[in-house]
């Protein structure tokens, strides 16, 4: 019971109280070792005198019995499930509770219990892409194992930056009162930051374009030829937009044979690690940032990058191709299962 990780840790420490009295220790000692109370190891020692392991478990606790039954917690869960009301395309609780007959805080209870939140929902895209496999595992195994004597990059832009600004000033936050700003907003342009994320640092290069062509990405990548040692090999792991693909492209890429292109698959730029380094972007400097023109959003970007690459922190990749390509099934089978009885109803 002591050794047991997945044990209630309540009963983890009563047996190690048993455990240090079977030595013959005082409860004093032992209040002392296990940082308790002299009580709380005689109340535990008597305990398992008069009852053995059985009585390191808690007693049946005083309260209300309950008056909701299992059918009734089964019905609630079943219609929050398998149903939806009229008018809407989800339960709330008020809802359900008028539906059922029970109280709102009860269906409340009960949902929290199963983990049910009907009033959320979140994106998907499965990558249809025909050679899922074989890229996921390319690109992976590049984080996983990166080649010796090469550099592995991260390319990719986050296009269409708006330089926005409030119509009213920001309320700044004060003691017990959020940051105050209005709904609505100015457009002054837009940006387009074109990044490069070495995944062994973390270091960032990156540079702030008007206009987002392959001309814009061919002059990107003579400032990465440029940053990039002569002697060492390096791997872009890109995704599949035209930019990355016309022939200007193609002509620079067959004069540097050291470059070695990486595509992710479609649908699935979460392979690419620069993306997670624009949500940071995006987090810390744009989303509830200011900016009366398009010169102070790029402005506030280079800044960004700047103190990125003060103290540059690499992501730390962590599963295996395997391990990802087994979830991507797993999810693909319960969507297809969660959709089958409904195809076979309609055909019947």
């Amino acid at each position: 019971m002591a050794r047991q990780s997945r044990s209630a840790r309540s009963a983890a420490f009563r047996a190690r109280i048993i455990l240090e009295c079977s030595a013959g220790t005082s409860n004093a000692a032992v209040a002392a070792k296990l940082r308790t109370t002299g009580f709380t190891v005689g109340l535990w020692r008597n305990r398992f005198i008069r009852e053995g392991v059985a009585g390191l478990g808690d007693e049946p606790r005083p309260g209300a019995p309950r008056e909701i039954g299992d059918e009734q917690v089964e019905r609630v869960v079943q219609m929050t499930l398998e149903k939806a009301p009229k008018g809407a395309t989800h339960w709330s609780s008020r809802m359900l509770a008028a539906k059922t007959g029970l109280s709102q805080s009860t269906i409340s209870r009960i949902w929290r219990a199963f983990g049910l939140k009907p009033h959320r929902a979140e994106g998907f895209q499965l990558s249809s892409d025909p050679l899922l496999i074989d890229k996921v595992r390319d690109i992976v195994g590049l984080y996983l194992d990166p080649p010796h004597h090469a550099l592995v990059l991260c390319v990719d832009e986050k296009s269409q930056i708006q330089a926005l600004s409030r119509t009213q000033p920001v309320l700044p936050m004060r003691v017990g009162q959020l940051e105050r700003r209005t709904h609505d907003y100015t457009r002054h342009g837009v940006t387009s930051l074109f990044a490069a994320l070495d995944i062994a640092t973390g270091n960032v290069l990156g540079k702030c374009y008007r206009r987002h062509r392959s001309v814009e990405f061919l002059d990107f990548l003579n400032k990465i030829d440029a940053a990039v040692p002569g002697d060492l090999d390096v791997h872009l792991v890109l995704d599949n937009y035209g930019t990355h693909k016309t022939k200007l492209i193609h002509r620079w890429l067959l004069k540097r044979p050291r470059y070695h292109l990486h595509f992710t698959p479609t649908h699935a730029s979460w392979l690419n690690q620069v993306e997670r380094w624009f949500a940071l972007l995006t987090e810390r400097q744009i989303k509830r940032g200011s900016h009366r023109s398009v010169q102070e959003l790029e402005d506030a970007i280079r800044e960004f990058i700047k103190i990125n690459n003060q103290q540059p922190k690499p992501f730390r990749w962590t599963k295996s191709a395997d391990q990802i390509l087994a979830s991507i099934a797993r999810f693909a089978t319960s969507t297809l299962a969660a959709h089958t009885p409904a195809v076979c109803t309609r055909n019947q």
